[in-house]
């Protein structure tokens, strides 16, 4: 006998982060799954206004950009005692969070030291590859381009223990990733997926849709 579990298994999003210095992956989850998120799509068309020869030309994916606003919140995590929530609030996740715009620490000490020493030419950190995952069939590199942090309580120590995050981001696709970047077949990946949904979501007959024998050939 089967029982109901109740309420359906619920994935979560996250933000992954690929750092080619790190063996494995930086996951940060999302708390909660945010109710909203939008997304702006720009073609990038290759031809001139005006220019009747070019004006269905495309010259690569369109510039796709996301809005979405994570909520923390470590009230339940307080009430079970757990130790990083009693102490710090929700300041590591913020902070796991936030250390992605940052160029590592170890890397401005030793420019620092470099440029003390003469050094013309210092070695400038390169982000590592950051991925927005939003279900199985949307897994997109991401370049986060806005970050804003609301936080709406804070315990006696004013560790942040409830805040939101509006988060920015501008997916990254094989225009903007060299052929060995593994971003570049992510966002490949991602346009064959979308590319079969497509197929999934049209509609062949026209005369279904318009009512009558409309013939556009």
């Amino acid at each position: 006998m089967t029982t109901f579990p109740g309420a359906p298994r619920l994935l979560k999003g996250a933000i992954v982060a690929l750092d080619e210095n790190q063996p494995n992956p930086i996951v940060i989850p999302f708390q909660y799954n945010p109710g909203t998120v939008n997304r702006t799509l720009e073609l990038q068309a290759a031809g001139e206004e005006g220019n009747t020869t070019e004006a269905l030309r495309l010259k690569g994916a369109p510039v796709e950009t996301l809005k979405l606003e994570i909520e923390l919140d470590a009230t339940d995590d307080l009430e079970t005692g757990e130790s990083n929530a009693v102490q710090m609030g929700v300041y590591p996740r913020l902070s796991a969070l936030e250390i992605l715009l940052y160029p590592p620490s170890d890397l401005i000490v030793l420019n620092e030291r470099l440029l003390s020493l003469g050094t013309i030419q210092i070695t400038l950190p390169i982000a590592p590859l950051t991925l927005l995952i939003w279900g199985e069939r949307r897994v997109v590199p991401v370049r986060i381009n806005e970050f804003s942090i609301t936080e709406e309580a804070h315990d006696v120590n004013l560790n942040p223990i409830r805040a939101k995050v509006s988060l920015g981001l501008r997916v990254l696709s094989y225009n903007d990733l060299s052929a060995n970047n593994r971003g570049y077949h992510l966002f490949l990946s991602h346009q064959i997926v979308k590319e079969t949904m497509a197929n999934l979501g049209r509609v062949n007959n026209l005369d279904a849709v318009t009512g009558s024998n409309l013939n556009l050939l």
